[in-house]
């Protein structure tokens, strides 16, 4: 019987290692943490860290989402035996993945921790690499889709936003103005994306009051609340939310906030809430989005790894919708050169 270190899909190298094994970074991709390394190694996808959780008002911990995320998974090194079965691609065969370390978010300071983001997102852009960040709370979409529509243009940019929590809250308690209750309301607000072009699915809940809403209606936000996705199907849904999010612009941002799950998928989160998504339709949306239309930037967020015990299951899906885009930019790769 032959050795299976001879068939070229497994690899006997001092670089053949377990997922446990060696320095996590994401997938066990090269660390490459200057603007200048990206650029030098042709970097398509760079991933990159959010580690702050000072906006958040209800349960902390989401600092701690992308050390649980870059731990999440079973891939060992090297990671280009990566497979999606569905899409029949190996995404980081494919795309050139970069682990491009943490933003330096200061624990006592919001402001310059948001500065601190944005300039990393920055740096990413510059250097041709599409940013994937990994947050942190969700008030750091505010730094970073600034980065990405300062770099694209503003105005030209749409975000479809998967979330329990519409965020478009004017302040929130003592009059903070960046929190995660309001990045949604600040990049309108600033003029970073326009009102008509910010669609949010999964909406459900007890928060926030009509009065919102009709905040969000003068400004001509869409939203698809979890009520609609039962009553149309979600397909009918996304469809809707895709077409209202390009209506104008021709790029997509995404923002994935890991609590549009239900909590049975996701119960490590700062504000649960109870009738979500399930796995399944998230990682079906994201391959949908990613695969129709030009996505140029993502953010996941409010992994807070420490409300549930070892089987990491928030983690693991948040890793999972990261993938999903990974490996739907790879398709589309290969379709284009085909």
């Amino acid at each position: 019987m032959g050795n299976p270190g001879d068939d070229p899909i497994y690899r006997n190298s001092d670089a053949d290692m377990p997922s446990f094994v060696g320095i996590s970074t994401f997938l066990q991709s090269p660390l490459i943490q200057t603007s200048v390394g990206l650029k030098e190694q042709d970097v398509d996808v760079a991933i990159m860290g959010a580690p702050f959780d000072m906006g958040v008002v209800n349960r902390p911990g989401a600092r701690f989402g992308p050390r649980a995320i870059r731990q999440a998974g079973y891939f060992g090194a090297p990671n280009d035996d990566l497979y999606h079965m569905g899409l029949q691609v190996y995404p980081t065969d494919v795309l050139s993945v970069a682990d491009f370390g943490d933003a330096n978010c200061p624990p006592s300071s919001l402001e310059r921790s948001h500065e601190a983001i944005q300039t990393k997102v920055s740096d990413c852009l510059k250097a041709g690499a599409l940013p994937i960040v990994v947050g942190g709370d969700h008030s750091i979409t505010l730094p970073s889709a600034t980065a990405v529509a300062d770099h694209y243009g503003r105005g030209k940019v749409g975000i479809v936003h998967f979330d329990a929590h519409a965020d478009t809250a004017p302040a929130t308690y003592g009059g903070v103005l960046a929190s995660h209750s309001s990045p949604m309301r600040r990049l309108i607000e600033d003029g970073i994306v326009k009102g008509k072009n910010f669609v949010q699915v999964g909406l459900r809940g007890y928060w926030p009051p009509h009065t919102l809403f009709d905040w969000m209606q003068e400004q001509g936000m869409r939203w698809h609340q979890m009520s609609e996705i039962e009553t149309r199907g979600f397909d009918s849904v996304l469809d809707d939310a895709i077409s209202e999010a390009l209506d104008g612009p021709e790029l997509i941002y995404l923002s994935v906030d890991i609590d549009v799950l239900d909590p049975a998928f996701a119960p490590a989160t700062g504000t649960p809430e109870p009738g979500g998504l399930t796995s399944v339709e998230l990682l079906r949306a994201i391959r949908t989005i990613v695969g129709s239309v030009e996505t140029i930037a993502a953010d996941v967020v409010e992994v807070a790894p420490d409300y549930e015990g070892p089987a990491n299951i928030t983690a693991e899906a948040a890793l999972r919708v990261i993938l999903e885009i990974l490996s739907s930019l790879a398709k589309k790769k290969n379709l284009a050169k085909t």
